[in-house]
């Protein structure tokens, strides 16, 4: 004799599969865990909304300005139109080479970092005088 597809599958409650309420909520804790970390590492490995325009900037004059790894002022010259407003200074010894780029481009008191100006610097070798190097700074100052 056959039993009835009622008793056959349903089940009876000591059979049913159930999970303690302690398992349930570390399962649930682990989850939570395990998506706060990728979140935190896919925020890590997003690109910078905020990039600084001006590391970009002396990204793309450095090239352009340097020859056999010297910076000739010279160069700054024939650097033409930047993308934005920018102003791009190379400084030694007291001695500074200016080019501004664009309308509205920062001037040296204002280039100074702030929300409406992105600075960057990095130092060089700049050539000051036939067969003469000296340390100094590559500045770009960018209005945003």
């Amino acid at each position: 004799m056959s039993r009835s597809s009622g008793e056959r599958f349903g089940a009876r409650d000591e059979e049913r599969a159930a999970v303690e309420p302690t398992a349930a909520l570390v399962a649930v804790l682990a989850v939570g865990a395990a998506l706060g970390l990728y979140v935190a590492v896919l925020d890590d490995a997003a690109p910078e909304r905020e990039r600084p325009t001006a590391e970009a900037t002396l990204d793309r004059i450095e090239p352009a300005l340097t020859t056999g790894g010297v910076v000739d002022p010279e160069q700054l010259r024939g650097v033409g139109d930047l993308r934005f407003a920018a102003t791009v200074a190379i400084e030694v010894d007291g001695e500074t080479w200016r080019v501004r780029s664009g309308d509205g481009a920062p001037t040296a008191t204002v280039a100074r970092r702030s929300d409406s100006i992105a600075v960057a610097e990095r130092p060089v070798t700049v050539r000051v005088g036939p067969g003469m190097n000296a340390r100094g700074t590559l500045r770009a100052a960018v209005r945003r």
